[in-house]
């Protein structure tokens, strides 16, 4: 048997086991939208490992791992029969059947609690510190053995099984995963793949449930997968920081739950929502902070812009801009253009002449936008303004001189004011 560290490093090697499996499995479901595939299915397992252990079965051992999957490969076929046979949405038969059987499983349980050797609650929420203790011996290239969990073993394998299908069949698994349609158009087996991703999703969430639990299994499966698809664009990147940040959340969460003595499944769980929280806040294109630097970005410039025009104007129209009212992010603005030497600061801002190109620009989009709306929107002359103030910082030279071409060359606006020219 093992001492006090090497029980922890053996229940860490299984945690760290299962999530790869989970993860490397639930990359293809969260890219097909299937992530509650995986749920159903940790669900549906529970009347196969009490039918299993009825019949001689040991937790853990192979009988009650077949039982398991083959109640899960039911469940897949219950709800494949629903969509097809009863019309239901993939959805609602997955929900029909895992629920199900699920029910099926709690009953038989509390009918034969006294007859079997099995808990509940270890089933539905794992037991990752116990593990170590439940191991077979392995034979040595030399004389002798070692004892390995058996929980280990039955993860490395459903890892290594599943590793070795998914570079078989890379090609099959990434066409059909993103556009199905084309893949069958283009003769390639989608039925099929779809079949084998279910089995290896029961395979996955079968090698976990001992560690895990058939509750939490669905954290593994989905949470790390979906954190990786906020952080990276190329699918295959994805699936390698999807088992990456699988790994390192099981490896913290049990750590944690050893430092604060609660349960590791859990805190694990919690640990990998951690980690889909920082990269829904951190996601360099969709993240919530990306989301708001790029608008504040966008409303700062807009600003900028709109205090080059308004000086611009000032100085077309004759009136001081330090007569202009300002409010204090408009000074703030104004000290910024300033610092990038695009106005001056004496008597209220006046433009320098790289300033002045720039706001001529800006007036030059607005002007146009005006004419262009005054031409063809049936628009009154006093709601041309508000459209273009909005579309002038978002037009290029080049829809500038399509604009310019269109509305006939006009050297003023709907206003009567001058177009400022290109160059």
């Amino acid at each position: 048997m093992f001492d006090s560290g090497g029980m922890h490093l053996w229940a860490i090697a299984t945690a760290a086991t299962v999530a790869a499996a989970c993860a490397l499995t639930g990359s293809f479901l969260v890219v097909r939208r299937m992530s509650l595939l995986g749920d159903a299915i940790s669900h549906a397992v529970l009347p196969g490992i009490v039918l299993a252990v009825l019949a001689g079965g040991r937790p853990g051992g192979a009988l009650v791992f077949a039982g398991a999957v083959a109640a899960a490969l039911v469940a897949v076929g219950i709800t494949h029969l629903l969509r097809t046979r009863a019309g239901l949405a993939e959805d609602a038969g997955a929900g029909v059947a895992f629920t199900t059987l699920f029910a099926t499983g709690v009953v038989l349980v509390t009918a034969v609690a006294s007859r079997i050797d099995l808990d509940p609650g270890c089933v539905l929420y794992g037991i990752l510190e116990l593990v170590p203790f439940d191991t077979v011996p392995v034979p040595l290239p030399g004389p002798g053995s070692v004892e390995v969990p058996r929980a280990f073993l039955t993860g490395a394998a459903v890892l290594a099984v599943l590793s070795l299908a998914v570079v078989l069949c890379w090609k099959e698994l990434q066409f059909t995963a993103f556009d199905p349609d084309a893949a069958r158009a283009a003769g390639m087996p989608v039925a099929a793949v779809s079949v084998g991703l279910l089995v290896a999703t029961s395979l996955a969430t079968v090698a976990s449930f001992e560690a895990v639990g058939a509750i939490l299994v669905v954290a593994m499966l989905v949470v790390p997968a979906a954190a990786a698809e906020l952080l990276v664009r190329r699918f295959h990147v994805m699936v390698v920081l999807a088992i990456t940040l699988g790994v390192s959340g099981s490896i913290l969460g049990y750590l944690a739950a050893w430092r604060w003595n609660t349960n590791a499944a859990g805190m694990i769980a919690v640990v990998l929502g951690m980690e889909y929280l920082l990269a829904a806040l951190l996601a360099p294109g969709d993240g919530v902070v990306a989301r708001i630097v790029t608008r504040e970005s966008l409303r700062w410039r807009v600003a900028c812009e709109d205090g080059l025009a308004l000086l611009w104007r000032a100085e077309e129209s004759g009136v001081s801009p330090s007569q202009t009212p300002r409010s204090w992010f408009d000074q703030w603005t104004l000290l910024w253009l300033a610092f990038r030497g695009r106005v001056t600061l004496g008597e209220g801002g006046l433009l320098t002449p790289q300033g002045r190109e720039e706001a001529r620009v800006i007036v030059r989009s607005h002007r146009l936008w005006e004419a262009w709306l005054g031409r063809n929107v049936e628009l009154p002359l006093d709601h041309l303004h508000p459209p273009a103030e909005w579309v002038e910082h978002h037009l290029g030279a080049a829809v500038r001189e399509r604009i310019a071409a269109e509305v006939g060359g006009h050297d003023a606006d709907p206003h009567g004011r001058e177009i400022p020219p290109e160059r």
